[in-house]
């Protein structure tokens, strides 16, 4: 089998991705003709289908969604060994990255500011607070929040999270504020729960006289799996929640929300950049996360 073309991978993925070989053709400045016949080759080297052609639209199939994450990879990778001698010559490539939806709120404001500096890269930017698989979903790096539970991955660790205690003044108003931990009995919690299979969650205050956490048992009324929604239904007086102090800061000053129970705080939560283990860190990578390192210890 003659060995499969590095530009017929490039143009199957702008296939892909546009789903027209007609707009690949112009986005490229290439014949379609020249198109077609780097997706045939592909597809006959490969014995598989890649594409769906109907008259309206190209269509990715099973094969070819496995094929482009690892074209991507790929190409991205190739695009980063020709960098290395070519002095001068600005990061190209795309960076997918994960993170919670409230860091990734924060970063997507200060995006243009690293573009700025890095033209030629492409950041596609995932938010969501499950766990995502790195490798199988083609990231090239994840920020978590909490223990590190996969220890294949390469970690890089970023500022805690210091958390505080909120509610919104119209729940003080109806329910009054606690000023013990006893005081919880009369009151509810918001319930975040980001996985279907965690246990509901409590009210967490770290000990300091046996150094342990806490953990408190508290009913709730509403369950949420993202932070955003978690802030919000605080916001909107259905229970005490435990915020990032980062996040909850702006909520505090506009008077939306209020500190309760300053001594009983949860212990900071880590938080950590996670990389695939399998591969090098590409140079385009490690330069996105080192800008990400430097944001993040701006908020904290």
């Amino acid at each position: 089998m003659k060995p499969i073309q590095t530009e017929d991978l490039r143009i199957f993925s702008w296939v892909a991705r546009l789903g027209s070989f007609t707009r690949t053709a112009d986005q490229l400045q290439l014949p379609r003709a020249t198109i077609s016949n780097a997706i045939q080759r592909l597809e006959e080297q490969l014995g598989a289908r890649l594409l769906q052609r109907t008259t309206r639209r190209v269509q990715i199939t099973r094969e070819g969604a496995d094929l482009l994450e690892r074209c991507d990879r790929l190409l991205d990778d190739l695009d980063d060994i020709s960098a290395l001698f070519r002095q001068g010559d600005q990061l190209r490539g795309r960076i997918r990255a994960d993170m919670p939806l409230g860091l990734a709120a924060q970063v997507a404001a200060h995006l243009g500011e690293f573009l700025v500096s890095h033209p030629q890269l492409q950041v596609d930017l995932f938010s969501t607070d499950r766990r995502v698989d790195l490798l199988s979903e083609g990231f090239d790096l994840v920020v978590r929040v909490g223990a590190v539970v996969d220890q294949s991955l390469v970690a890089r660790p970023l500022p805690p999270l210091e958390l505080i205690n909120v509610a919104s003044p119209a729940y003080l108003a109806r329910h009054g504020t606690p000023a013990t931990l006893d005081d919880l009995a009369q009151h509810w919690l918001v319930n975040y729960q980001p996985n279907p299979a965690s246990q509901p969650a409590g009210f967490e205050y770290y000990d300091a006289a046996s150094d342990q956490t806490r953990y408190l048992a508290m009913g709730h009324k509403v369950s949420v799996n993202n932070s955003l929604a978690y802030s919000a239904a605080c916001r909107g007086g259905l229970g005490i929640a435990q915020l990032p102090q980062s996040a909850a800061q702006a909520d505090l000053q506009a008077g939306l929300l209020v500190q309760v129970l300053p001594d009983y705080l949860p212990a900071p939560m880590p938080s950590h950049i996670l990389f695939p283990h399998r591969r090098n860190i590409p140079k385009r990578v490690r330069v996105f996360a080192d800008w990400l390192t430097g944001m993040v210890q701006t908020m904290r």
